[in-house]
């Protein structure tokens, strides 16, 4: 795969180790350089514009600010700049929400290291990059049942059921309470006339829901 000259990257990620991390492998990448690393949008909001990175790669959850929140905002003050979203969150609103926002890659952080470069490599050659669980996503979100009785909401959290999570980890998932969860799971019983969790998922997956 071709390589421009040089990539100049930004890290903002939370997790001082994972920064790092990230910032040892791509300086070690030749035609690659690292100029700053920030802990937060906010920590990079009066600085990034100086730094001019040709790819930004930015996490969702982070404090302050979140990376969705940050995307538009950064991609003002970067018009020529390409951001990849790195994150362990996988649902078909963040990942949506984040390629509408501006993002032209969206990984998860369970992927090979080396997987990074190459995304870099592929935004930078005017490519978008995905890890393969997001692309199930989005293309399960294009052939999904556009008449579906379940609100977006209710859709996320059965999805989200559906692959092993339990009520508090979709709680934490989608930033709500555990009892909305409840009251959603409530919801998604009485649509689909079902009264467990198996049945839930067998008819959604039926009907093309989920």
């Amino acid at each position: 795969m071709y390589t421009p000259l040089h990539v100049s990257v930004v890290i903002i990620e939370d997790d001082e180790t994972v920064r790092n991390g990230y910032a040892y492998l791509i300086n070690r990448t030749a035609a690659f350089t690292v100029v700053n690393t920030y802990p937060s949008f906010d920590a990079s909001r009066n600085h990034i514009v100086n730094d001019n990175p040709d790819v930004v790669i930015i996490d969702i959850q982070l404090p302050g600010t979140s990376g969705i929140e940050a995307l538009p905002v950064l991609k003002k003050m970067l018009p020529f700049t390409h951001f990849i979203v790195l994150t362990i969150y996988e649902t078909e609103k963040l990942i949506i929400e984040a390629l509408s926002n501006g993002a032209s890659g969206y990984l998860t952080k369970n992927m090979a290291s080396s997987r990074i470069i190459n995304a870099i490599k592929e935004v930078m050659l005017g490519g978008g990059s995905m890890s393969p669980n997001v692309a199930k996503t989005l293309i399960r979100s294009l052939q999904k049942n556009q008449n579906s009785p379940l609100t977006k909401r209710e859709t996320q959290i059965l999805e989200l059921i559906s692959i092993g999570k339990n009520r508090s980890q979709v709680a934490r998932e989608l930033f709500i309470e555990i009892d909305t969860v409840k009251t959603h799971v409530k919801n998604i019983y009485l649509k689909l006339h079902v009264n467990s969790k198996a049945d839930a998922i067998k008819v959604a997956k039926l009907n093309r829901l989920i």
